[in-house]
């Protein structure tokens, strides 16, 4: 879900291109239920094999992570692990959100209106424990690293983005600022041509950069203050206050400065208020990793894909090419730079 911050924070449009040469922290949970969303058949049916499996998560990582690494990208993906205790309440409304889709996706289908079903199965995407183990065993035949994060991917990714380990943290999420994150990247893994739900126009989705030192400096606050703009808001630990946005949040935080002054003044308590700022300026974090990028086992991902799993050969094949130039592309630059 995350918080939207897109009306009072500035993004500078960026190129995969611009990112070469870069290591980047990737939010692999909201990066494979993009996948599992968007990923699908015109009725709305995600991708499957021939034992009816869902196959859209592993098609998105590998045609548009083969995409990355052509462009000189050396992706990370950080995988959540336990939610915080305040994600409960997130969790059990995603998963109604979820039922309620479902049941107006067989309608619009039983009304013969595909795009609406389209746009209602997209709501659907559920992330099992199958297929978590499946992506990261494809990435890790893509030679890439995997982090398990202790808690939230999206901190770990900022904290590895804030001790340098990496430039940025990749998320379609906001919410990598509040934790840290110097660098954000949205759009990275759905660069390209995008068709509007319900209507039939198309846009041009590009790599977003945001620099947290900038929005800081832009709005007049504190990476503090911006947490207590998102408790304000809402986030995933909690439903923040009714009638209050993104700009009346920064305009009660400027005026107020603290999140303790801003409810005395609106006459409010927000629960847990303190154990939720916790979670964003000390979230919790592991050092116990390491980053080392890999030739790509071609054998082992045609076994995967299309032994396993019915992917065409051909286009396997064209994705694994790109894999391999851009590791014999990042093996030469690291023995360039001994010159």
């Amino acid at each position: 879900m995350g918080l939207d911050f897109g009306d009072i924070v500035a993004a500078t449009s960026r190129r995969l291109e611009d990112f070469t040469g870069k290591a980047v922290a990737v939010d692999a949970f909201n990066t494979l239920y993009q996948f599992l969303a968007i990923i699908r058949q015109p009725d709305g049916t995600p991708l499957k094999d021939s034992r009816g499996r869902v196959t859209s998560h592993l098609s998105g990582l590998l045609y548009r992570t083969a995409n990355l690494m052509q462009a000189g990208i050396s992706p990370v993906f950080v995988f959540d692990g336990e939610p915080p205790r305040l994600k409960a309440r997130t969790i059990k409304a995603r998963a109604e959100v979820k039922q309620r889709a479902e049941r107006e996706w067989q309608e619009a289908l039983e009304e013969g209106d595909l795009e609406k079903a389209r746009s209602k199965a997209m709501q659907t995407s559920r992330l099992t424990e199958e297929m978590v183990a499946q992506s990261k065993r494809l990435i890790g035949l893509m030679g890439l690293p995997v982090v398990q994060a202790p808690g939230e991917g999206e901190a770990q990714a900022s904290a590895m983005a804030a001790r340098g380990d990496v430039f940025a943290a990749a998320s379609q999420d906001y919410d990598s600022l509040l934790f840290g994150a110097p660098e954000l990247i949205r759009n990275l893994t759905v660069t390209g041509r995008r068709k509007l739900p319900r209507k039939n126009v198309y846009v041009d989705i590009e790599p977003e950069q945001v620099e947290l030192g900038a929005v800081l400096g832009a709005l007049g606050i504190t990476r503090e203050q911006l947490v207590d703009m998102g408790i304000l808001i809402g986030t995933d630990f909690n439903e923040g206050v009714r009638g209050v946005g993104p700009k009346k949040a920064l305009s009660l935080v400027r005026e107020c400065r603290t999140l303790e002054k801003v409810m005395e003044k609106l006459g409010i308590q927000i629960e847990s208020a303190d154990e939720i700022k916790e979670l964003f300026l000390s979230p919790q974090m592991t050092e116990d990793y390491e980053l080392q990028w890999r030739n790509p086992d071609t054998d082992g991902i045609r076994a995967l894909l299309c032994g396993e799993h019915n992917f065409s050969e051909d286009r396997v094949a064209v994705a694994v090419e790109k894999m391999t130039e851009a590791s014999k592309f990042r093996k030469q630059r690291s023995l360039d730079q001994w010159f």
